[in-house]
């Protein structure tokens, strides 16, 4: 029976390139994932703050409590996230190199026996799969993790700039789903002062040069019918294909 929906901080995470890896190389990297994250919010402070987590295979929905600060979530527990990651990189070779996407949203969620649903979850989940945030952590060679937030998110806990968080870092993003549905929100990547700049698709041939004093690239036309998903960030734009996390598991609690 599912419980009545309240409202809470999402936070969906997914491993990169973790499909690529061979199984017991996948083991071992949900075993340090957990480890990593586990640590992270007994750093934040948050570890008796019956957090659940929701195992995703390559990745964890982690449903928290509307009472949490979400400036510990945003700041606090994303700074140590990134600092386990950078230390778990100084111990194991390249085959064992574990990046993180991070996205987090904010709304109602209920449980029932299987696991979290609510738009809330939808969205988190589409947002940390979103190619925009892909493609900002393979930009971000020297980082290992990329954090976006909905634009709920920016706007209440990232932009009036609390301590501990610098909305500076923070590039705007935005992608339409395989539904047609636009999500916006915001990226940061730990390390670096602004997230790195994704480069500009190679100009066509048969259609001449661009412009050379267009201060801005042109807008993406409408898509026609049955065309993949289109996004953008900063200035960068492309054809994305959206998708959602689908996969239920029993969750664990952090209480």
């Amino acid at each position: 029976m599912a419980s009545e929906p309240l409202h809470h901080w999402i936070l969906a995470l997914d491993m990169e390139g973790f499909s690529t890896r061979t199984d017991p190389v996948q083991r071992s990297l949900r075993a340090e994932m957990y480890d990593i994250v586990d640590h992270a919010f007994e750093q934040a402070g948050l570890a008796g703050f019956g957090v659940t987590t929701e195992d995703r295979g390559d990745g964890a929905l982690m449903v928290v409590p509307a009472t949490v600060p979400p400036v510990r979530l945003a700041g606090t527990f994303v700074r140590a996230l990134d600092d386990g990651l950078q230390e778990k990189a100084a111990l194991f070779g390249s085959n064992r190199t574990l990046r993180l996407r991070l996205a987090m949203h904010q709304g109602l969620a209920a449980e029932d026996d299987h696991g979290w649903s609510g738009d809330a979850v939808n969205t988190a989940c589409r947002l940390v799969d979103a190619e925009p945030l892909r493609e900002t952590l393979r930009a971000a060679e020297r980082g290992r993790l990329a954090f976006a937030v909905s634009a709920a998110v920016y706007e209440s806990v990232v932009r009036p700039g609390h301590r501990g968080i610098d909305p500076a870092a923070y590039a705007p993003l935005s992608f339409r789903t395989k539904h047609g549905e636009t999500i916006r929100g915001w990226v940061t990547v730990p390390g670096y002062s602004a997230p790195p700049e994704l480069p500009r698709p190679a100009p066509d041939a048969t259609r001449g040069p661009a412009a050379p004093d267009a201060a801005q690239p042109p807008a993406a036309p409408p898509a026609a019918h049955g065309s993949g998903p289109v996004f953008s960030i900063g200035k960068v734009r492309g054809d994305v294909v959206g998708g959602d996390k689908h996969v239920h598991a029993p969750g664990r609690d952090h209480r």
